[in-house]
């Protein structure tokens, strides 16, 4: 174990990201070039190596985090990664995108600073690569069943390859022109470069696993189709259904959903084209929403140029402290500062967002094009805005950055399948990850009553990087379970189980 005073002798050190102006002027990630390895070894030692690791339950996965700590104590990395690598398919993501509520499930959050748990998974997760501890895993024979993933983001790719590596000849069908889904094109280069996305397609391209790109499933192939060729099917095709905001104005040129802004700039950098098709540069940004994906706008339009960026979230300002309904170790609702919100307090010095507003309406110019935003303050509980308070601030682009509602309603996969959904837009399931189809219209879900999954955002709607991995390793369990009648593959989750709350 470590040393038992650790987090006695050493306070709480993050690895330091690299300075604003300077990550300002690129796409790289905010910690590229950081020497990690003997800060990270040291705050590893402030681990206690509890007896009951509460942050086991802070993360859906399972992560054994006390061992790989000890192991990143004394350096020896090969041990941590065999470790972090039997609970998660990807730290490399991770450890780049997760907010890390094992953090505040950490006991020395009772009443002190957490071990920088998050810090440690990603050094692992980069020495894993640079000492090649991420060798292609093969099956050693192989079960002559098929399976089809129909979706590329970490849950479908989750599931894949665990199937690939239990000995399934596993396809994995993505509508978009590459592999990742949100991971390739939702996520900004600053967050996470995407060579670490291609390394372990690779990986996984060496495995076995067969990728099919371009290939909508309801559209460019019809789901019967995927059903003959295949003895199962994992669904995971994630939660992009996005939220809209129904208010005066909405047709104006210059409001755009979060996501189609996000994935442009994804493609800028990707090399697909020298300028995205709509910008930030030069313009006063407003971004609508207060979540991550609001977070990752703000980031690519400062380093896209914006003149200025503001976000507005319907939500009060959390206070720095845990409320009481909300006591450790569930992860709280408390102020906190991503990198985007650093650079913009770096450029202004102040904080970039407008909590408790809401949206009445858009003003546009002659042209149609939207030029100022009219906002109110709300009641803090019934969300209404309050009178006497109405103000405009300019807009020239508005990004809406309201979440998703689920799955994509109404999709001729979903209707050849005879996919139903449940109280809360998301595809139903069963308690064995087995999609319901109660009412089937389609071809393809008259032929096949069983062998048909949901994994990842589908089935559970809107949710963190680590739920999708632990969606799509329980529900290549559940998948190997139906072809081989057991499994040994493990299932860090269930349908209905949620984040850990008070």
């Amino acid at each position: 174990m470590n040393d038992p005073h650790g987090f006695l002798k050493f306070p709480r050190r993050p690895v330091p990201a690299r300075p604003v102006q300077e990550r300002l002027r690129d796409w790289n990630e905010v910690y590229a070039g950081q020497t990690r390895l003997p800060l990270v070894s040291e705050q590893a030692g402030r681990c206690m190596d509890c007896g009951i690791p509460f942050c086991h339950s802070g993360c859906p996965l399972g992560n054994l985090i006390p061992e790989w700590n000890t192991y990143a104590r004394r350096e020896d990395w090969q041990a941590a990664a065999e470790r972090l690598h039997a609970t998660n398919n990807f730290p490399e993501f991770t450890g780049r995108l997760c907010p890390a509520p094992c953090e505040d499930a950490c006991v020395l959050t009772i009443n002190a600073d957490p071990v920088t748990i998050k810090n440690v998974e990603q050094a692992i997760a980069d020495q894993i690569w640079e000492r090649g501890y991420a060798a292609p895993r093969p099956p050693e024979r192989l079960s002559g069943k098929t399976v089809a993933v129909v979706g590329s983001g970490p849950a479908g790719l989750a599931a894949a390859q665990q199937l690939t590596r239990i000995g399934h000849t596993v396809a994995v069908y993505e509508r978009a022109d590459r592999i990742g889904g949100l991971l390739r094109y939702g996520i900004p280069e600053f967050k996470m470069e995407k060579r670490h996305l291609d390394r372990r397609i690779e990986q996984m391209r060496a495995e076995g696993t067969k990728f099919r790109t371009g290939v909508e499933i309801g559209s460019d192939l019809d789901a019967a189709e995927l059903i003959e060729r295949h003895d199962a099917v994992v669904i995971a095709v994630g939660a992009r259904g996005q939220r809209e905001l129904p208010v005066p104005g909405r047709e104006l040129r210059g409001i755009h959903q979060a996501m189609d802004y996000l994935t442009l700039a994804n493609r800028v950098t990707q090399g697909d084209c020298d300028a995205p098709a709509v910008t930030a540069e030069d313009k006063h940004v407003v971004i609508i929403g207060g979540g991550d994906t609001g977070s990752d706008c703000m980031g690519t339009a400062l380093r896209q140029g914006a003149a200025s960026v503001v976000q507005l979230d319907i939500n009060p300002e959390p206070g720095d402290d845990r409320p009481d309904n909300e006591p450790w170790p569930v992860h709280p609702k408390i102020y906190r500062i991503s990198h985007a919100h650093e650079e913009a307090r770096g450029r202004k010095g102040t904080d970039p967002r407008v909590f408790a507003s809401a949206t009445l309406r858009f003003e546009g110019d002659r042209t149609g094009r939207v030029h100022e935003l009219r906002l109110a303050e709300v009641e803090p509980e019934a969300r209404r805005p309050l009178p006497g308070t109405e103000r405009g601030i300019p807009a020239d682009l508005v990004l809406l950055a309201l979440g998703f509602y689920g799955p994509e309603h109404g999709t001729g996969l979903m209707r050849q399948l005879g996919l139903t959904l449940d109280g809360r837009g998301n595809f139903a399931r069963n308690a064995g990850f087995g999609a319901e189809t109660a009412d089937p219209s389609g071809r393809a879900a008259r032929r096949r009553t069983g062998g048909i999954f949901i994994a990842g955002d589908a089935g559970r709607g809107q949710s963190l990087v680590v739920w999708a991995i632990a969606e799509g390793r329980s529900a290549a369990a559940a998948t190997d379970r139906y072809l081989s009648g057991s499994t040994v593959l493990p299932a860090p989750v269930a349908p209905q189980d949620r984040p850990l709350v008070a």
